[in-house]
């Protein structure tokens, strides 16, 4: 009788444990749960931050890949009669290390746009390379209107597109003319942070105020198909309060973290200013400069000069002086890369080719990459460079500039 009920004692007595354990451990889950809700009231240090549609993306400099030498992006543009202009000013700019998009306007005749279309697919150079590239939709561009920065942003869109491997952008007209070669500029910009823009800039408006940002106007450049000048609206309106407005030359060396900023918007300030420019008198001279010194993440990559040297009256008119040889001088000690504005086949320009670039008889200027009989007919290497005395006046002007913005000078003020 002993032996029979000890083993179901023994069971039972199992059974019992089991429950026991069982109901211990859910409750001390459950307690876990509650000490665990207590003390997700208070803030952790390793709380992640919410993952907000408009958090501003952080600068970062680039991972270095590859060569150190940079890239540069172009947009060079012209209008009616600037074919031969923009094709002479595309040679001088030439390194198969670069990328250039040519835009002849809406006012330059269909039979100039499709000689360009030819000689770029027909160049043995830039069919081999594939870094020039024609807008086939022409654009209507004013110069005192928006359809000028409507056109650059096209040129920055169709870059991003084509190309992820490039530095900075830069802007010319088919009147702009490089006073150094472009292995003086790639050796220069090759010490730089990735993240500079030279865009000259104040936001010192002076008589800009009343003339400029006051007054309101249209462009019919924004929805005619032949130009014609702006013309003015009423009433007029006050300055804005929701940004500070700056102003200061149209052509500029941008950064790509820059251009990508203003082409995505990762907020909504570039098309805000966009609307707002749409209206403002030569906005080509202020959007991009208002745009950059109101984000405080690019003020500090600013640096208030736009590499060009212009011949300007004091106080300036609409466009600058005409430059001619003798001007040959003050271009030189200027130290500028470009310089602008220049007429087609101007005597300067030879000058310029002959003593500055070592270009000779309509070729490319020479440079380290050249190679083949005639001289720069084929690529050699395009990752060897060799910098001349350009480099050299370049080099001292950058230096100088960048210190000055490392210090906080000129910036956005």
């Amino acid at each position: 009788m002993e032996k029979k009920w000890v083993f179901p004692l023994v069971i039972s007595s199992l059974i019992c444990v089991f429950l026991l354990a069982t109901s211990f451990n859910m409750g001390l889950i459950s307690s876990l749960h509650t000490i665990n809700a207590i003390f997700s009231i208070f803030p952790s240090s390793n709380h992640t931050a919410p993952n907000y549609a408009e958090m501003k993306v952080k600068q970062s400099e680039p991972a270095p890949s590859g060569p150190k030498i940079p890239r540069f992006a172009y947009l060079v543009s012209g209008s009616k009669g600037d074919l031969e202009k923009l094709w002479r000013t595309l040679q001088a700019l030439y390194h198969p290390r670069n990328r250039y998009v040519l835009h002849l306007d809406l006012e330059a005749p269909t039979e100039e746009r499709l000689e360009l279309a030819s000689r770029v697919e027909k160049d043995p150079m830039f069919s081999k390379v594939g870094n020039v590239y024609m807008s086939t939709k022409a654009n209507m561009v004013t110069y005192r209107g928006p359809t000028m920065v409507a056109n650059t942003l096209h040129a920055c869109a169709i870059l991003l597109k084509n190309s992820k491997d490039w530095d900075w952008f830069i802007n010319l007209s088919a009147s702009d003319y490089p006073l150094v070669t472009q292995d003086d500029l790639l050796y220069t910009f090759s010490g730089l942070s990735r993240k500079l823009n030279f865009i000259e800039h104040t936001s010192h408006l002076g008589w800009k105020e009343e003339k400029r940002a006051m007054p309101l106007m249209v462009d019919p450049g924004l929805y005619m198909l032949t130009k014609s000048d702006i013309f003015w609206v009423t009433p007029r309106r006050t300055l804005p309060t929701a940004f500070k407005l700056f102003t200061g030359s149209a052509w500029m060396v941008l950064s790509r973290s820059f251009v990508e900023y203003c082409i995505w918007g990762w907020d909504n300030l570039p098309r805000t200013l966009l609307m707002y420019y749409t209206n403002f008198v030569s906005s080509p001279e202020s959007y991009f400069q208002t745009v950059i010194c109101n984000v405080p993440e690019f003020v500090p990559t600013v640096v208030n000069h736009d590499l060009h040297y212009i011949s300007w009256d004091n106080p300036p008119g609409q466009h600058p002086h005409i430059l001619s040889l003798n001007d040959t001088s003050e271009m030189i000690s200027s130290s500028a890369a470009f310089a602008r504005k220049f007429r087609q086949n101007a005597l300067v320009l030879d000058k310029i080719d002959k003593e500055l670039l070592g270009r000779k008889n309509g070729s490319f200027t020479p440079g380290a990459w050249c190679s083949g009989d005639p001289h720069c007919s084929k690529v050699g290497d395009p990752n060897k460079i060799k910098p001349g005395p350009g480099a050299e006046r370049l080099r001292r002007l950058v230096a100088r500039l960048t210190m000055e913005a490392k210090r906080g000078l000129n910036q956005c003020t």
